[in-house]
């Protein structure tokens, strides 16, 4: 697909979406301050399937005010109490008790991977259900992000302008990105390279236990790695200590899968001073 198509994709979709903010505040700092980046529009350079649109914004303040907006919503909805937690750096969902739980939603004590997966399976599908009077609902909110119907995400764990965002990004080719102050469309040549090749290239992540997860599903999509790249990933990951759960909660942020879900339950139920690599591997073995 050509850049000029994106372009008018992605304005028309990001309109779309503006149009459904009944809060003309919200709307106004939402139009403003939008970055839409990621693998919506790789997907579209390879004429791929859009699986949905990760939508991020350039300051705190309109984190901050979107967050509020959609948790208002999605409490009135679901009776879920909940709220928007910002410490002056980080903006999350947490319950109204102060639990920074891996959702925000429905916390179900789900008894098998079965059920565990059907649950997933119903949250994704649920996301693309619209009704005509209610486009651009929320659906599903976890500690980091807001699903939308009609295939938007919208991402507060991160805030700034491109560059800034990209810093927590793992592979090379998802670093294209429109930007709503000015409609523009930016391709960069490396994330071009790689979408060419189909080749992921690792540039460092403040995550990288989640960017060796997602290895399988771009290799399940026919893209190729070299040991060099999962190398400096694992290098990454040796530095890490994934025995304290909320450094293995906080790695698994944007980690796909409900049986992490379930694994971060697992672990808050257990005396954290017991929690060890043994035990890490029997919860993990039981879960998949």
């Amino acid at each position: 697909m050509k850049g000029k198509t994106i372009k008018a994709i992605l304005a028309k979709k990001f309109e779309a979406f503006v149009s459904s903010i009944d809060d003309e505040a919200v709307k106004h700092l939402v139009r403003k301050n939008t970055v839409i980046t990621g693998g919506c529009i790789a997907s579209m350079l390879l004429g791929e399937k859009v699986n949905d649109y990760d939508l991020y914004f350039t300051d705190r303040a309109t984190c901050v005010a979107v967050g509020n907006y959609y948790v208002g919503k999605f409490v009135a909805a679901t009776g879920h109490p909940m709220q928007i937690e910002d410490d002056g750096e980080r903006v999350r969902i947490v319950t109204s008790a102060g639990h920074r739980g891996e959702t925000a939603g429905d916390v179900a004590t789900l008894e098998d991977s079965g059920e565990i997966e059907d649950r997933y399976e119903d949250i994704n599908e649920k996301a693309q259900e619209t009704e005509a009077d209610e486009t651009y609902r929320p659906v599903f909110m976890s500690t980091n992000a807001i699903t939308l119907s009609d295939r938007i995400q919208i991402v507060l764990r991160f805030y700034g302008e491109p560059d800034t965002i990209h810093e927590n990004y793992d592979f090379v080719h998802c670093t294209n990105y429109w930007l709503s102050r000015d409609r523009s469309l930016t391709l960069r040549q490396p994330a071009l390279e790689a979408l060419l090749c189909k080749e992921l290239r690792y540039v460092g992540s403040k995550y990288p236990v989640c960017s060796v997860i997602r290895l399988r599903k771009f290799i399940k999509r026919g893209w190729t790695i070299n040991a060099g790249q999962i190398l400096k990933a694992v290098m990454q990951i040796s530095e890490l200590d994934l025995t304290d759960p909320k450094v293995l909660e906080d790695q698994l942020t944007g980690v796909d899968s409900a049986y992490f879900m379930e694994v971060m339950r697992n672990l808050r139920e257990k005396d954290p001073e017991k929690v060890n690599a043994a035990y890490l591997v029997e919860i993990i073995d039981r879960m998949f």
